[in-house]
């Protein structure tokens, strides 16, 4: 296991910070300190993630034969990651984890399985230290196989290398797939959100659905937040939805640099964990 970008001295890079963002200022894809970095992800990403690279990765992860770990044990790793396509934080994705799993559990108390999605959701990007690169690994996802829309990130500056691009079979609106078919059965451009969706079903975890679809498809933002490829949803995507947007909410909004007591919360979560994914997973 090789270590990702630990950054500066933990003792002085997290401590609070008496600015609190407005909503407006999280994924600012224009400017920043971290747009260099984030700019040259998504470059890279819209480069390589190609049909052919899809399949191919689905065949290498989705059999979750490369190692064997605890759900906990694997959020401590993302103490060593971080997440280089984030324009908003520059500190573990631990730490997001617990933000995320803390916002839910504010306004969601009766929903452990919400809360447990929230503490969970990014742990495919355990890839990353395992020789996978970031861009694929994290970032926005899009479907592969139709046509690149427009509000995908950097869409106009960074797709100019990729071959699905200028292939007449892949560059139409449905491209290679049906109307209406379902996300389902779409290959989305490969990252943590895929991997951690096919580590769940395959090791019989008991999240429910919606629970389900918001791990799959949080990175989906070109659909979630944008409008688009809704020519290829059918009625069940359409239900799920509104509990995607219902996440993406805390999965943004919670970011920031004021860090939480992990210590005293991991009891609590380690509860969920036993309650719905328990035990050594197959990854």
């Amino acid at each position: 296991m090789r270590v990702v970008n630990l950054g500066p001295d933990p003792s002085l890079a997290y401590r609070p910070d008496s600015h609190e963002k407005d909503k407006s200022e999280f994924r600012n894809f224009e400017s920043g300190a971290l747009f260099d970095r984030v700019f040259n992800t998504y470059k890279l990403m819209h480069t390589y993630q190609t049909l052919d690279f899809v399949k191919q990765k689905h065949l290498e992860w989705a059999n979750c034969n490369h190692f064997s770990m605890s759900m906990m044990e694997n959020i401590d790793c993302l103490d060593e990651l971080v997440d280089e396509s984030d324009p908003d934080v520059d500190f573990p994705n631990s730490f997001h984890a617990f933000q995320t799993a803390e916002g839910i559990r504010k306004e969601h108390p009766d929903k452990d399985w919400f809360q447990l999605v929230g503490l969970i959701h990014d742990i495919g990007k355990i890839m990353a230290l395992y020789e996978e690169p970031q861009w694929a690994v994290v970032g926005d996802t899009f479907p592969v196989g139709c046509k690149f829309q427009n509000s995908i990130v950097f869409r106009n500056s960074t797709f100019e290398g990729n071959p699905d691009g200028k292939n007449p079979a892949l560059n139409t609106e449905f491209g290679i797939y049906e109307p209406k078919c379902g996300l389902d059965n779409i290959l989305m451009s490969w990252g943590h959100d895929e991997y951690l969706y096919r580590v769940m079903k395959f090791n019989k975890c008991t999240i429910p659905e919606e629970g389900l679809y918001m791990i799959r498809f949080h990175s989906f933002y070109p659909w979630h937040s944008n409008g688009d490829y809704m020519h290829l949803c059918n009625d069940k995507d359409l239900q799920m939805l509104p509990w995607v947007k219902e996440f993406n909410k805390f999965d943004l909004y919670t970011k920031s640099t004021e860090l939480p007591d992990v210590g005293s919360l991991r009891p609590y979560y380690q509860s969920l964990i036993d309650k719905y994914c328990p035990g050594i997973l197959r990854w």
